[in-house]
């Protein structure tokens, strides 16, 4: 499916982005940035980014913005949820309802494009590319990805990891511990840990993402980046025995888990790790973002077990839809967003990598990117790339969402049998499998 030597093949895989979003209704919440004077006027960018490193990240580049652009007021317009639950189901109805933010977040790809480009609700950002010369400082795989029908819509902040098993340090050194490369191994661990009081996993699947991520990453621990892929084109059976391997590892992992986990975000559940009160986690890399924000040091990271040389991957842009009130002013402030400066603003705090390939060199005085960012912008090179699932990079909406709910209902009842049914099922109402 990809040439593993090739970056921009490897690129291309999160071209699966998914579609659709589902209404519900949310009331946002504004989070001003300072800058601009009294007579500026607002303009509004939507995302999910709250909390921690990826809201402070944001701050910082609008901050930057609003003082050099002292005429605009650009404000987050945030609406809290992780992986954007809550956000894309508000900026559905608004963008049905004719009511577009000047601005919002997406992930690259088909999730935005097959969602409102095909609908005729952007406009595409041609000029933006040519002006700036973006054609030669992202990867062609990143271009292909942002284009459809000959044009590019929208423009790429990030790369970030979902695969990433983190650990509290001290917790590990005090029990002689080290990370788990297996799942075995990792009940070895557990074991040790839950005998000495300290809970061996945080989970917090509030959201209800972050189990699907747990699992996600669980199969590609047990059946490989090829057949890993093979499940979302239909080449790997969701009836085979590896995917029940996958269950059954993912039924023990949940042996481990916090009793609350069902009512915390995967931000409180990063704070167990945070106060010594568990050892380990499974997230996405915006959790180096959280540490940072929340000045914790004493962690550590390592692949999922199974994943080493695995890169979970997934990313996040901007557009500008038709009728924005503010088009200028956008096209203003994506071009900050795509440019090194404001990639190599952003990305150290967001905890994640940048898109360019030219970026990476935060100037004297600014954050500079982590222990950890350098590790994965070197991995990003070397490893072989799959697309994240409950990040809108393997499969389209309606199947994520079948996936997710079958997770959901098995980390109630963990009935492996009846979940592999369902996951069967979900491909073939994809229209995938047969």
């Amino acid at each position: 499916m990809i040439d593993p030597s090739s970056v921009r093949s490897r690129l291309a895989l999160l071209g699966a982005l998914a579609i659709a979003l589902s209404a519900c209704s949310s009331a946002a919440s504004p989070a001003a940035s300072g800058g601009g004077g009294s007579g500026a006027t607002k303009v509004e960018v939507f995302s999910w980014w709250t909390t921690g490193g990826e809201a402070a990240g944001l701050k910082l580049l609008i901050d930057q913005f609003n003082k050099e652009n002292p005429q605009w007021l650009v404000v987050n317009q945030a609406v809290a949820g992780g992986a954007g639950t809550n956000a894309k189901a508000v900026l559905k109805t608004r963008m049905l309802g004719g009511d577009p933010p000047d601005s919002f977040q997406v992930h690259m790809g088909h999730e935005l494009i097959d969602t409102w480009v095909t609908t005729d609700y952007m406009v595409n950002l041609d000029d933006l590319y040519a002006a700036n010369g973006w054609k030669d400082k992202f990867p062609q795989g990143v271009l292909d990805i942002v284009s459809s029908g000959g044009h590019f819509w929208s423009v790429p902040v990030n790369i970030h990891r979902a695969n990433v098993l983190w650990y509290n340090k001290k917790l590990f050194t005090d029990n002689s511990l080290t990370p788990p490369e297996t799942w075995d191994q990792f009940k070895t661990v557990a074991d040790k840990l839950k005998a000495k009081g300290v809970i061996p996993l945080a989970l917090g699947d509030k959201e209800p993402f972050a189990s699907g991520q747990l699992f996600e990453t669980i199969l590609i621990g047990t059946l490989g980046a090829d057949k890993y892929k093979g499940l979302w084109t239909g080449t790997t059976d969701w009836k085979g025995a590896d995917v029940t391997q996958a269950l059954n590892t993912f039924k023990t992992a949940l042996s481990y888990v916090n009793p609350d986990h069902g009512s915390l975000t995967w931000d409180q559940a990063n704070d167990l790790i945070i106060s010594g009160k568990a050892a380990m986690t499974v997230m996405g890399d915006w959790i180096d973002g959280d540490y940072t924000a929340k000045k914790f040091a004493g962690y550590g990271w390592a692949p999922v077990p199974g994943n080493k040389g695995i890169y979970d991957a997934l990313s996040d842009s901007f557009g500008l839809p038709k009728n924005a009130k503010h088009a200028d002013a956008v096209k203003k402030f994506l071009t900050l967003l795509g440019s090194s400066e404001g990639q190599d603003v952003f990305n150290p705090l967001k905890g994640s990598i940048p898109a360019r390939t030219d970026a990476g060199k935060p100037p004297a005085g600014a954050k500079q990117y982590d222990d950890y960012l350098k590790s994965a912008m070197a991995e990003w090179k070397t490893d072989t790339i799959v697309p994240s699932l409950e990040h809108g990079a393997a499969a389209k909406e309606s199947w994520s969402s079948a996936f997710t709910q079958a997770i959901v209902t098995f980390v109630t009842n963990q009935d492996v049998a009846t979940a592999q049914a369902a996951l069967a099922k979900a491909c073939v109402d994809a229209t995938v499998c047969k």
